[in-house]
């Protein structure tokens, strides 16, 4: 990176992170209407982009075992303090929210990254290939956290509702951490190879080694970035449900957006990899967002649920349970093969288009 270059991200930095102090300062604690909801919002959607840059950055410097780490400690951090901060705000009206928004993450990124991706790499060409062992992996991984935490509550008698006792949250926290944590060593130290596919150029090529001076940067911008975002959450999340519902949205709404936010970067990331013919980067970025979401963000909850003393429901609802499991079917037959086509592309989409449309009108 040039000296010019640095000067220029360090005064972006530098000008966005006082623009976001400002309106910490001045709006906090007030009840904002929806127009500062929606400049806030943008705020914060902005704080994460950077978080995630950031991120990119230092994973660049640090090699890809720690980089992807950070990463999904930085995705946990900023997905957590969202939950969080709604979850204060609102009270027993939002106990549904941390289920809302791992369920969103896993929909978005198995169908909306994945669908978005296919097309691009498809458009102009009749197939694109991929390395099927490392993304079937990735697929059962997700499958099995979110099948333990979401769905075994709706049918467990041991508590009223779709929620869980306190052994089994203490298990599933346990059970969705070891199997990330397994994954993590899967896809960065033993199998690293069923994540690369040979029929692509290495995307080492897409990415540039950063100065140590750079590395150094967004290690500060990247802490200065998470305390931004966790402090932009506090001053929104008052307001947010007065926003959603006053808008006719149910507030399950709030935790795709959440979900959306959280992903955005990384999800742009993964189209313009496969524009450039590079799926299987795409796939790894795809389902290990919604692994860094789902298998960090459901351990956090339950260390959440006991410290505040929250009875967080976890359970999917029906409607829910049926669009998962057609998710999967659909993912399978996806990474069954090495190649895919557009149409299989299009599935994806019209999944994750009905689970938007669900989600505004249940």
């Amino acid at each position: 990176m040039t000296t010019m270059t640095l000067a220029r991200t360090l005064t972006i930095n530098v000008v966005g992170l006082a623009v976001a102090l400002v309106l910490i300062v001045a709006l906090w604690g007030q009840q904002l209407d929806i127009f500062g909801v929606l400049v806030l919002s943008i705020v914060l959607l902005g704080g994460v982009i950077s978080a995630v840059h950031h991120v990119d950055v230092i994973a660049a410097y640090v090699g890809r075992v720690l980089g992807a780490v950070i990463l999904a400690l930085a995705v946990t951090i900023i997905e957590v303090s969202l939950i969080v901060s709604v979850l204060l705000a609102s009270g027993e009206s939002a106990s549904t929210l941390g289920r809302d928004t791992v369920f969103a993450a896993v929909m978005i990124a198995t169908n909306g990254i994945i669908g978005l991706s296919v097309v691009a790499a498809t458009f102009r060409s009749s197939t694109s290939s991929f390395n099927s062992e490392g993304s079937g992996a990735a697929l059962g991984a997700i499958a099995v956290i979110a099948t333990l935490s979401l769905v075994i509550p709706s049918f467990t008698t041991g508590s009223s509702g779709p929620t869980f006792t306190t052994p089994q949250l203490v298990f599933v926290g346990l059970a969705a951490l070891s199997v990330y944590v397994l994954f993590l060593y899967i896809l960065t130290v033993r199998n690293r190879e069923h994540f690369e596919d040979p029929a692509s150029p290495p995307t080492q090529s897409l990415r540039v080694v950063p100065s140590r001076g750079t590395f150094a940067l967004s290690v500060i911008f990247l802490i200065l970035a998470l305390v931004t975002v966790v402090l932009l959450a506090q001053v929104l999340s008052p307001s947010v449900e007065n926003a959603v519902t006053g808008a006719g949205f149910p507030l399950t709404f709030v935790a795709v957006v959440i979900a959306l936010v959280i992903l955005l970067p990384e999800g742009t990331a993964a189209f313009r990899f496969a524009r450039a013919g590079h799926l299987q980067a795409s796939f790894n970025l795809g389902y290990g967002s919604a692994l860094a979401s789902i298998g960090l963000t459901i351990p956090a909850l339950v260390v959440v649920s006991f410290l505040l003393d929250f009875d967080l429901v976890f359970g999917l609802r029906p409607v829910d349970i049926v669009l998962f499991i057609l998710t999967l079917v659909v993912s399978t037959v996806t990474v069954a093969s090495h190649r895919v086509t557009l149409f299989q592309g299009g599935l994806h989409l019209a999944i994750f288009s009905a689970f938007l449309f669900l989600a505004v009108s249940p």
